[in-house]
């Protein structure tokens, strides 16, 4: 089993002003930039990426987070004055070949010269709501189970935008 790695984005912690949403003042990197050359990946993510709850988010267990592309597809169907593209859902690597329907945990992968581990289903939490004023889309991206998963690095290295994803080991 193969696939690509479509784009690569990363986030830096930002506060979003209360007035903008109606609500209060919170803090988040959900909002990824596409990188449009090679990324090095350490144990705890993409080198440029941040999270800015790290009791939910990141560490070497979420250490990236993957969605796959071919969600989006349905996302602008829902929601075609959102403009969702790439990074839209938070995620570091935007991939095709593999969805929630394809992949195990525990599924490693060979991306260049990293090794990455799928190690749980991403459970979106209140902030993907709110950077979109869509009330109820975390909930609804867990019902419609287009999720994305976190990934363990178990061998640093670099990725880029292209690169083949290759299954290399079910455990």
């Amino acid at each position: 089993m193969s696939g690509t790695i479509e784009s690569i984005q990363v986030g830096r912690s930002q506060c979003f002003d209360p007035a903008s949403d109606s609500g209060k003042p919170w803090q988040s990197a959900i909002i990824k930039v596409v990188v449009p050359g090679p990324v090095s990946v350490v144990e705890n993510g993409l080198i440029g990426d941040e999270q800015s709850d790290l009791v939910h988010h990141g560490g070497p267990d979420k250490a990236v987070l993957a969605y796959g592309v071919s969600h989006y597809a349905y996302w602008q169907s829902r929601y075609p004055e959102h403009g969702f593209s790439a990074g839209g859902f938070g995620e570091n690597l935007t991939v095709s070949g593999f969805d929630e329907s394809t992949c195990c945990i525990g599924d490693v992968w060979q991306v260049g010269s990293c090794l990455l581990e799928i190690s749980q289903p991403r459970q979106p939490c209140w902030k993907l709501s709110r950077r979109w004023s869509i009330d109820r889309l975390a909930q609804e991206v867990q019902d419609q189970r287009r999720t994305g998963w976190y990934l363990r690095v178990l061998q640093s290295g670099r990725l880029q935008a292209g690169a083949e994803i290759q299954l290399v080991e079910r455990r």
